[in-house]
């Protein structure tokens, strides 16, 4: 079932873990290993939670690595449904093709 505007991981990771614990981005970009830049970046959706991200977000916060990155493509493929426009494609008859 898709998500009606699915959050971004970076909202997630704000409304969730820092917000609730009053941990600052610093913080956690500090226990994740990373600059604290490369988490701003995250947590304003500016950015993507790729594999790498997603390891280190799962060693830290918990969840798996696969939740993380579901996340970033659910959140990611309901933006691209509200914008592409796919009228112009149609399906390739695959039957027709191997005779």
């Amino acid at each position: 079932m898709a998500m009606y505007n699915p959050p971004h991981p970076g909202e997630f990771i704000e409304s969730i873990y820092l917000e609730p614990y009053g941990i600052s981005c610093r913080n956690l970009a500090s226990h994740l290993g990373v600059a604290a830049s490369t988490l701003s970046r995250i947590l304003k959706g500016q950015s993507s939670v790729t594999p790498e991200m997603a390891l280190r977000l799962s060693k830290v916060l918990g969840r798996t690595p696969e939740s993380w990155l579901a996340m970033q493509d659910n959140y990611e493929l309901w933006q691209a449904r509200q914008t592409l426009n796919l009228s112009n494609v149609h399906p390739l008859n695959l039957t027709s093709l191997t005779a």
